[in-house]
Parts: structure tokens; sequence; C-alpha cells
């Protein structure tokens, strides 16, 4: 008999959750590669992000409520569409996740010692997969602790910048770049994809037919507004040709607005995020891994889990080797737009799953599945080149592994 997962998870916990998956290192990470895209067309990029963001919450809160069970589009595309969509939904969700995790360790090493970053993000990856093999996997009381912690330093740097009075500028007139707001909007996509967080955990949620619609709409708004003011607050004292070129953007604001002291409490606040951030993806990249493995989408040994620590210690080691390959070779910008890459592709069929629920779900389906691709294809073209060949390989490995001849049966 299949043991089902309690339900206990109500719409407080919930919005907890999502807000643990959404405020986090993305803030700390993303500004700058926007601001680079944007220019003064950061703030309604930022908006343009919102609503997509939206769109896609709602057609995975509508899914989630149909299919209140763990595996988020990987199920969702599979039951509305079709096996092989399932199937290319949990790919892009690996490939960009794995790319997440490269971007978070990258802002650990930008905030913690920026002149070494890469040899930081490095050893991130490696002390944090060492973690979960062991099975310390960050518990519903740490993400609280990590909101917290990161909500108090975006709440102390957005203070201390009032209080300074440096508003001259915010230049939000000027030229912006052709497309500059569609490929920011696309970047800053990136500090909004927690919300799925929400929606992967239906099989936990108490009444999830009313708990789900309720809590990602409300975490997702929560998060827009820390978002916003913290946008409009760098913005302010550093302008956006500053801000394009900084990489820990929250700490140069900081020191920016006089307020020197604040900067270590924002370089721990970041590597709280980060840190927290990468346990909590590798641990999720992980077992869509084993899950895929299990079901014959990739190779058999990913599926193994370890006889003691009751852990995928070859998906979560395979996935560390990964990661530490990425970060030692890209910087935070490529991390981002590939990993945005990635998660677009995925709500994409999440959309497409959504608008065979009814019409009554078509119009936001529609809506935010050309957002989706609107905004994959407008992110950097070696993010959009490198999505594509990863993709392909994953289609290319399907076709393969479904052409294969089925073995006798004994």
């Amino acid at each position: 008999m299949t043991q089902e997962l309690r339900r206990t998870l109500g719409v407080f916990d919930a919005v907890v959750i999502g807000l643990g998956s959404m405020v986090g290192a993305g803030i700390f990470a993303a500004l700058g590669p926007a601001a680079r895209a944007a220019g003064p067309g950061l703030l309604p990029a930022l908006g343009v992000a919102a609503v997509v963001a939206y769109c896609n919450a709602m057609a995975s809160a509508r899914l989630a409520a149909r299919y209140p069970a763990s595996g988020g589009t990987y199920v969702y595309g599979r039951e509305r569409l079709g096996a092989f969509w399932g199937y290319l939904a949990g790919w892009a969700f690996v490939i960009g996740k794995t790319a997440s995790c490269a971007a978070m360790a990258l802002t650990v090493g930008a905030y913690v010692w920026p002149e070494q970053a890469h040899a930081v993000a490095v050893a991130s990856v490696v002390l944090l997969t060492a973690v979960n093999y062991r099975g310390m996997q960050k518990s519903a009381l740490v993400t609280r602790i990590v909101v917290a912690v990161v909500l108090a330093v975006l709440a102390a740097v957005v203070a201390a910048i009032a209080g300074a009075g440096q508003a001259g500028r915010l230049a939000l007139a000027g030229e912006v770049p052709a497309g500059g707001v569609l490929q920011a909007a696309g970047l800053l996509f990136f500090a909004f994809a927690g919300y799925a967080r929400i929606t992967t955990l239906g099989e936990e949620v108490r009444d999830p037919e009313r708990t789900i619609p309720r809590a990602v709409p409300l975490a997702l708004g929560i998060t827009l507004v820390v978002y916003a003011a913290v946008a409009v607050s760098v913005l302010a004292v550093l302008g956006p040709n500053a801000l394009a070129a900084s990489a820990a953007p929250l700490a140069d604001a900081a020191r920016a607005a006089g307020a020197g002291w604040l900067v270590p409490v924002v370089t721990v606040g970041a590597a709280v995020a980060a840190l927290g951030s990468l346990l909590s993806l590798i641990l999720g990249v992980s077992r869509t891994t084993l899950a895929m493995a299990r079901d014959g989408h990739l190779p058999a040994a990913l599926a193994a889990v370890h006889p003691r620590f009751r852990v995928p210690h070859h998906a979560e080691l395979a996935v560390g080797a990964v990661v530490a390959v990425v970060v030692a070779l890209v910087d935070v910008r490529g991390a981002i737009g590939f990993s945005s890459f990635g998660v677009l592709v995925y709500y994409a069929i999440a959309n497409a799953s959504a608008w065979t629920l009814g019409r009554r779900d078509r119009p936001l389906a529609v809506l935010g599945l050309a957002g989706c691709a609107a905004l994959a294809f407008s992110l950097p073209p070696a993010s959009v080149l490198a999505g594509l060949g990863v993709l392909a390989v994953g289609v290319v490995a399907h076709a393969v592994r479904r052409g294969r001849p089925e073995p006798p049966r004994t």
C-alpha cells in the first residue's frame, strides 16, 4: 500500500515556506545583472517579472489543487499533456535549478570574499553536498530563521538608505537598451521562482484546493513589496550604472549611504540566505534526479539510496560535482540567465497544462505561456543557446531510451 504524507500545513505555514524559497539570495544577486540589461528600466522589469510569476503561480496553484501530490510540473505535464512533457519539465527543472545552485554559491563568494569568489563558491558546494550526504536537511524551523534574518537585513538596508536621504540617483527616465526590460525581467524572474515550493508540497497541505490558491498569491505579493522597496532604495543610492557594475549591490549600497557599519551585517545576511537556498536547492535537485532515475529517465545508478543515511547519495554527489564545475567556469550573470531559461521552460509546460483544465483557466494560462516564452528568449544569447543545447540533449536521450527494444522476458 502506498503511504501518503501527513497533511499538516495551513495557509500561514505555506506562505512562510513560499517566502523562504523566494525572499532569499536572489535579491542579493539578481539586481546587478538586471540593471546592466535595463538601466533605468529596472523597476518596470521587476513589474513584468512579477506579472509572469503571478500567472505561473496561479497555474501551478490550480494544478496542485487538482493533483495534490509531490512532484510539481513533472506530475502536471505527465497527467495533462503526456509522459514526454512531464519528462521535459523534470529535465528543465533539474538543469535550471542546478544553475540556481551555482548562482547561490557564487553569491556567497561575491559577498564573503570577492577576490576569491569562485574558490569560496566551490568550497560552499562541497561543504553543503557533504551535509546533505549525511541526511541533515533544512527544517521548517531553520526556514523561518533564514526568512527572519533576510527580512531583517533587507529592512536595515532600506532604513539606512532612507535615513541617508540620498535619492538623487533614482533615475527612472533615460535610454533603455532595446529589449533591455524583457531581458532584465527574465533575470529578475530568478528571484521569484521559489513559489513553486508551495505547490510541490501539495501532498502535505491541509485542504489543498483552498489553501494553495490563497497561499501562493499572498507569498508572491509580500515578496514583490519587499523586492520593490529594496530595488528603489539601491537605485536611489547607487544609480543604474553603479548598480550594473556591482557584484554585491546591497553591500555597496550600504557603503554609499554612509552606513559602513552595516556592510558586515549585509555580508552575513547574504551568506545565510545563499547558503540556505543552496542547501535546499541541492536537496531538491537530487530528489528530482532520484525520481527521474527511478522512472528510467536518467541512469539507474542515480536512484541508489545510501543504506545508512537513507539519502540518494549517488544523485547528491553527481549534482554536487556538476555544480562545482559550473561555479568554477561561469559568473553570476551567466548562472542566473541559464537558470532562468530552464525554469521558464518548466513554467511554460505548467501553463500549457493549466490551459487544459477548462475555460476559466485559459486566459491566465495563455498570458503565462506567452510571458515565459518572451522572457526566456530575451535572456542573454549565451544563456538561450546553452539552455536550448542542454534541452536538446535531454530530448535526444529520451528518444534513444524509448527507441531501445524491451529486454526479453523470462
